[in-house]
């Protein structure tokens, strides 16, 4: 595989995919939960990740062409779901229904599918950017050049999600709660993007 498209491939991918943004999102998503069930969540949420940014990798657009579903439409659900998942965060909804569901943890909201493993790693962004990358080869040169590059920007994703549990002891509950309402709003702001993304994409504003 030569430098001259590994590096620009996998600075790309991780630039949109952006881990170190993620990370604190991942602490946030997870507060509360022991150590091993968060990693267990990080180890989910990359394994999801990896196959459905894989499954594009392979078959492109054509997956989303075959379900009828556009790229800008895909850009706009991701906003949508990820403003929900802001609001939770601003207003404390999630840390309000832990206490609540105490007597049910084995039942307890798990992030690994959603958000953190689709729309915030395998974003419309970064499905996009693997698809493209996948077609810069000839034949499987392109999908395993994609499939690499994933693969090293997810295993940073993973340690530095592991990290997540140090940074919440060196926090403190309150500098948790005062950092997990600062990224709500981030995300919210993220969210935004997304779905004014897809309505440009669609013609419906200006470029």
């Amino acid at each position: 595989m030569e430098l001259d498209l590994f590096i620009p491939a996998f600075v790309t991918l991780f630039v949109v995919m952006d881990p170190i943004g993620i990370s604190p999102l991942f602490m946030a998503l997870t507060q509360g939960m022991s150590k091993a069930k968060r990693r267990g969540v990080a180890i989910r949420a990359c394994a999801i990740a990896g196959v459905l940014l894989t499954l594009f990798a392979f078959l492109g657009e054509g997956v989303l062409n075959f379900l009828g579903i556009s790229m800008p439409a895909f850009r706009i659900a991701g906003g949508i779901l990820l403003l929900l998942t802001a609001l939770d965060m601003l207003f404390e909804r999630r840390t309000q229904r832990r206490k609540d569901q105490s007597e049910e943890a084995e039942n307890d909201d798990d992030p690994s599918v959603f958000p953190l493993a689709m729309p915030l790693i395998a974003g419309p962004g970064s499905i996009a950017t693997v698809i493209l990358l996948a077609g810069q080869g000839e034949g499987l040169e392109g999908v395993g050049l994609a499939l690499v590059v994933m693969a090293l920007v997810l295993l940073i994703a993973f340690v530095l999600f592991n990290a997540a549990s140090l940074l919440e002891r060196l926090l403190r509950e309150t500098g948790i709660k005062v950092v997990t309402r600062l990224l709500g709003m981030l995300l919210a702001a993220l969210a935004v993007q997304f779905v004014l993304e897809g309505l440009r994409d669609f013609g419906l504003m200006g470029g």
